[in-house]
């Protein structure tokens, strides 16, 4: 089984965008080049910078992960993304 990872994304326009997938890589890719799949959030707002990513392991833990990273504050995920607080912490 392969972990999931939690990723957060920085558009032209500075707004993040977070996200879990089993393959960061091939998930960033897709957003910014197969519109299909793209988060609606994201389309049009490239150029895309991937700003964090850490593994988090079983998904129901990512998806448990990814809500409350999206509960955050803005000030509070740019400190999560400079690693001035741990994803244990939120």
């Amino acid at each position: 089984m392969k972990p999931w990872f939690l990723y957060i994304i920085q558009c032209r326009d500075k707004s993040l965008y977070t996200g879990i997938t089993t393959d960061v890589k091939r998930r960033f890719h897709e957003h910014g080049h197969v519109p299909k799949k793209a988060a609606r959030f994201l389309r049009g707002k490239g150029p895309l910078q991937l700003v964090f990513k850490k593994k988090i392991g079983a998904r129901s833990l990512a998806l448990r992960t990814e809500y409350r990273v999206k509960q955050l504050s803005r000030t509070n995920k740019q400190r999560l993304i400079q690693r001035k607080i741990k994803i244990k912490d939120i």
